[in-house]
Parts: structure tokens; sequence; C-alpha cells
């Protein structure tokens, strides 16, 4: 670390047009300024819509959001009273604020950076408890739990980074235009700090998102093997019955006195049905979404109904599917004889369905079944962000973090190394944007606060 320390005293400094020395060239540190301070702002803005969304709309006022609620509070806090400190010492290269203001500074930067991994960690374990025990963490998942849990969050975060104001600690007593206001170097605090701050909730959440991932899998799995079982019986079930039917209606047919040729049309019928009952079947298990389109195409009439390809009463296979208006008869069938069951009668008895405008029963499930699987599907990918963005915004900086103690060689770029800092700030203005996007009732309070609708 000392050699570290010379290479920053050797840093060029260089002049900007108020005389204030800069550890890069003036249009450099405005630029940089600017960049930060927007980022800033988003950090801001963010977490307190994500504040005031918790608090004033009352759909997300249950005990699971009050996590996202205090995340918010530590990430708002990292903003307000971190960032603007870290900018300054930046840009001039030194710390200009005293001793004091200096601890202070760095203990609250630990402090309010450990408290929001951890959030995150806490928000890790609800998840996992309420997807692998959803009947019994039902009736624990309170909000004194959540604000017990939440307690322990920040008192875990204080005895992290209290050590070093109780002498655990190399700074310097005094400080002058050369002096670096940084985290202390003892190898017992680094390892220390690093472990309760990162490496600990790492594991954990890791653990936990794997094993909520292969939960979601697993039950993904079932649904849809469920869904296909059940879809399976069902058709089978209609496409007897119906055979039973037409069967039942051949044989009244024949006791009534209809002509062979009458009985064999039947029967053509009666084959041109059971492919009309596969044929819809498929195209609602295909395209559930145009389910309405379909049923708002059939009109009240005797008929009325879609025809499939192979379905057509006109016998032409290689034609559009169109609406029958009517259904002649046999010329061989006798007039006289009212009560002889017609095409017509035997298509209204055997297929009621396609007449009213009512969806099926089975189709409105099995479109609930598909919402269902698509929000665990959402669910899953968004777990994969949620680590994602963690470790890539973390993970680099406590690397740095503990190879800077031990590596007394390595000499880092001063904006390799703030790069890497601020790359973990980052996680703070992607924090309410991960969490709440993805759920309807936080994009309806920001709108409300935001008043875009």
């Amino acid at each position: 670390m000392a050699e570290q320390e010379e290479c920053v005293r050797n840093a060029i400094k260089y002049r900007s047009v108020i005389g204030v020395d800069l550890t890069v060239p003036e249009w450099e540190a405005a630029t940089t300024a600017v960049v930060l301070c927007l980022l800033i702002i988003l950090i801001v803005v963010g977490n307190i819509l994500v504040i005031l969304s918790v608090l004033t709309h009352k759909p997300l006022q249950m005990p699971q959001n009050y996590f996202l609620l205090s995340l918010a509070v530590a990430d708002l806090t990292v903003a307000v009273l971190v960032l603007p400190l870290s900018i300054v010492d930046q840009l001039l290269g030194y710390w200009k604020f005293g001793s004091h203001l200096c601890r202070m500074w760095l203990t609250c930067d630990i402090m309010c950076c450990t408290a929001s991994i951890l959030h995150l960690c806490a928000v890790a374990l609800d998840r996992y408890w309420a997807i692998t025990d959803p009947l019994n963490y039902a009736q624990k998942r309170t909000l004194k739990r959540a604000l017990i849990m939440i307690a322990g969050v920040w008192i875990i975060s204080l005895i992290i980074s209290s050590p070093p104001l109780a002498g655990w600690n190399d700074w310097p007593t005094e400080f002058n235009e050369t002096t670096k206001c940084g985290l202390t170097v003892d190898h017992g605090y680094r390892i220390y700090s690093s472990l309760g701050s990162f490496y600990i909730p790492l594991f954990v959440m890791t653990i936990v998102y794997l094993e909520i991932y292969i939960a979601t899998r697993r039950r993904l799995k079932e649904r849809e093997r469920a869904s296909k079982l059940s879809f399976t019986r069902i058709s089978q079930r209609s496409n007897k019955r119906a055979a039973k039917d037409l069967e039942s209606l051949s044989n009244e047919a024949r006791e009534d006195g209809c002509s062979p040729q009458d009985e064999e049309g039947m029967k053509t019928l009666g084959q041109r049905m059971r492919s009309w009952v596969s044929w819809k079947r498929s195209l609602s298990k295909e395209a559930p979404s145009e389910e309405s389109a379909t049923e708002s195409d059939v009109e009240e009439n005797p008929v009325g109904t879609i025809w499939p390809p192979n379905l057509d009463p006109t016998g032409d296979s290689d034609k559009t599917p169109t609406r029958s208006k009517s259904l002649k008869s046999p010329k061989s069938r006798r007039p006289s004889q009212k009560d002889v069951m017609t095409p017509t009668s035997i298509l209204s008895m055997v297929l009621p369905s396609p007449v009213p405008r009512r969806k099926p029963t089975l189709n409105s499930l099995d479109i609930k079944k598909r919402i269902s699987l698509s929000k665990e599907r959402r669910a899953a990918r968004t777990l994969g962000i949620i680590m994602g963005v963690f470790i890539i915004c973390w993970l680099p900086y406590f690397i740095m973090y503990v190879v800077d103690a031990f590596c007394k060689s390595c000499c880092l770029s001063m904006k390799l190394i703030n790069f890497i800092t601020w790359l973990g700030y980052i996680n703070s203005a992607l924090n309410p944007i991960i969490y709440t996007i993805f759920n309807m009732d936080f994009r309806k309070a920001f709108k409300k606060l935001l008043r875009l609708s």
C-alpha cells in the first residue's frame, strides 16, 4: 500500500481556472462531475419513489415490501452522505475536510453499502422461504418479523463498520494536501469487513437463488406435465362421448326407418365431427390468445360454426374454411318422416359448444395455467438479472479491496480505482429499478406519483 500511496503522491496536478489543483484536466474533471452528479440524482429520485410508493400506495404495504423500503433508505443514504464528498475527494486527489469528518465519512460509507448488500440478502431469504414453504411462511410473514430482520441488517452493518472508530485502523492523525482519506489497510479488518459485507452475503444469495431457480423449474415442469395430462384425459373423454352419442343417434335413425344412404351419410358426418373436435382442441392449445377472435366469428344461427378444411360440408378440402349457412338433407330421405335425425340436428346435439359465445371452461383453465407458467418464467429470469447485476457491480471492488491490502507491489491507476469504486455505487441506482420495474403495483404507484396517469 505504501508503494500505491507513492503512485498517488507522484500523480500529475492540473491547475484549474479557479486556481484549484485537480488530478485530471479541467474538461475531464467537469465531465466527470456532471456524470457523477447525474448518477447521484438518479439514485435519489429512484429510491425516493420507492419509499413514497410503499408509504402511500396501500397494495404495496405488505411485509415483504418493507425490505425494499429499507433498502431504498440505505441506497438513499449512500447518495446523500457518501457520494458528494467522494466526488470532491476524487477530483482533488486529497482530503481537505479534516480527520473527524474523514472517519465519519468512511464509517458511513462502509455501513450504508453493507446495509444495501445485506438487504439484498434479506430479500433473497424472504423469497426463498415464501417459495419453498408457502403455507407455513404465510403465517410467519408478518410486519413484525420483517421489521426485526430489517433491524438485524442495520445492526450487523454497524458492527462491521464501527471497529475502525474503536481503534482498529491505521488512519493518519493529521491531514494536509497530500493526505488521502482511505479505508484502513489492516489485514485483519480487511478480511473481517469483506467477509461480512460481501463474500458471506454473496454465498448466501447464490445458494438461495439457485434453490429458488431449481424449485421454480421443477414447478414449471410439474405444471406443464399436469396440464398436458389433464388435456389428454379431457380430450379422450370428449371423443368417447361424441362417438357414443353418434352411435346412439345412428341406432335411433335406423329404428325410425332411415335408408342405408342416410345411415352412411351420418357415419361420414360422425367421422367429420371427430375431426372437428381434434381440430378445435389443437387450435385452442396452439393459439389460446386467438380464442376470443375465433369465437366472435361464430354467428348465432342454426349451424353457425367455422369448419376445418377436412370438415367442409361442400366436401372441398382445398378451400379456405368458411361458415356453413345450411346443410342439405340427402335426396333419399323421406320428407314425411319429421322425426328422422338430420345432419343439422346431429351437429347441434353432438357439438353445441361452437354456437354460444361463452368461452369453454377447458380453454379458460388452460389460459390461466399458461399465464401462471409465464409469470414463473419471468420470475426465474428476474433472479438471473438480480444476481448478475449484483456480482458485476460489487465483485470487482471487493477483489480490489482485499488484494490492495496484501499486494504491496500492486500499483493500480487512480482512474481504475475510481471506476471500480463507482461501479459498486451504481448498484444503488439499479436496485430500485430491478426490484420494482417487474412489479405492476410499483409501476402504478410510480405513475401516480409522477402524475403520468
